[in-house]
C-alpha cells in the first residue's frame, strides 16, 4: 500500500508543477513592441537596415537596430523610439 501513496503523490506534484508552469506562461505572456534605437552592437533583436540577422548590429543604439519590449515601455527608455529613422528598413 506504501507503494500506491508514493505513486500518488508524484502523480499529484507532477500535475501541481505542470499548473504552476502553465500560469507562470500565461502570466509572462505580455504583448511586445519593436523598440528602436535602444540594441547594444551585436545585440539586437533582428535584420536592420545595415545587417542581416539578429546580433549583427555594429554599432550601439544603432537607429534601425531594435529589441522587443513589452508594449509601452519603449516610450519610456533614453532614446527609445517606435519608429526607425531608417526609412529602408521593413517592419
Amino acid at each position: 500500500m506504501e507503494q500506491n501513496t508514493k505513486i500518488v503523490c508524484l502523480a499529484f506534484a507532477g500535475a501541481l508543477a505542470l499548473l504552476q508552469t502553465h500560469s507562470v506562461m500565461a502570466a509572462t505572456a505580455v504583448a511586445q513592441e519593436k523598440c528602436y534605437g535602444i540594441a547594444k552592437a551585436g545585440m539586437n533583436d533582428c535584420k536592420t537596415a545595415t545587417a542581416s540577422c539578429a546580433g549583427s548590429a555594429t554599432k550601439n543604439n544603432a537607429s534601425d537596430a531594435f529589441l522587443f519590449v513589452p508594449k509601452g515601455l519603449c516610450n519610456r527608455i533614453v532614446n527609445g523610439s517606435l519608429t526607425s529613422t531608417n526609412s529602408t528598413t521593413s517592419k
